[in-house]
């Protein structure tokens, strides 16, 4: 799970992050001026191989670019899913990339994409990006598609109660090493559930033969070419004041989805 571009090793002292967005300041003459995103650690500078860059499109700002790589995740996940027009889909998790799984599952047309959470200010969120919003003692059950993004067993379990017969429930959560129970008796086999992994680190099969990790990066960064997703940006923070910060953006129950660096 090592980044690109990544240095030292967990815990400390380790140079991490990898949605990186800003402009060419020196490199081959095409590239200067450009704004591009990079899978690169948080540094207000760097020097990276004009193979990492992906030029952000004129539509897109740069604030809003830097959810590519959460993008892709959720591009990622459609494909490994099947996912086709007019599928009742269920998101059980509104994260960030919850919240970008639902936003491109919306756009299929006549899909009916309801996003499951505990939270409920994510209700109005869901509702712009053009997605249901519900609880999860009142989710949705017999969908064609589940995906889990919750990163908890009660969310996995509320994902398969959530799938209809023989619908496929998509594990999208990252545990780490931790040892997570699954909820693999009753419904899981008397519907003949299937249950799917998905993680960006490889192009989904489906799509393998002809895209490379280029490709899909560019194909995320066209879809960000939305202005509804600016509400998944919810806070902004100056580098300088990081230290102070991150405490509270990471400890556990923290409220907004994604937090902008600005350098």
């Amino acid at each position: 799970m090592r980044c690109p571009l990544q240095a030292g090793d967990f815990p400390f002292p380790v140079k991490y992050g990898y949605c990186a967005v800003g402009q060419v300041e020196d490199g081959p003459p095409e590239w200067l001026g450009r704004i591009v995103f990079c899978l690169h650690p948080h540094q207000d500078r760097f020097v990276a191989p004009v193979a990492l860059m992906a030029v952000v499109p004129d539509q897109v700002p740069a604030r809003r670019a830097i959810l590519a790589a959460n993008m892709e995740t959720a591009l990622n996940a459609l494909w490994d899913a099947g996912a086709g027009p007019a599928d009742r889909i269920v998101v059980v998790g509104g994260g960030l990339v919850g919240m970008l799984v639902a936003a491109v599952a919306a756009r299929l047309p006549g899909a009916e994409v309801t996003v499951v959470d505990v939270e409920p200010s994510r209700a109005t969120v869901a509702s712009a990006l053009g997605a249901g919003f519900a609880f999860p003692a009142a989710a949705p059950r017999d969908a064609d598609l589940v995906f889990h993004v919750s990163a908890s067993p009660q969310g996995l379990a509320t994902a398969m109660e959530c799938a209809g017969q023989e619908a496929t429930v998509v594990e999208m959560s990252w545990y780490g090493e931790g040892a997570v129970p699954a909820p693999l008796g009753g419904a899981f086999h008397s519907r003949r559930l299937r249950l799917v992994s998905s993680q960006v680190g490889s192009v989904a099969p489906s799509r393998r033969p002809r895209w490379s990790h280029a490709r899909r990066l560019a194909a995320a960064l066209k879809l960000l070419e939305d202005d509804r997703l600016d509400a998944l940006v919810t806070e902004e923070v100056a580098f300088r004041d990081l230290p102070a910060a991150l405490p509270r953006i990471l400890a556990a129950g923290a409220p907004g989805l994604a937090t902008a660096v600005r350098y």
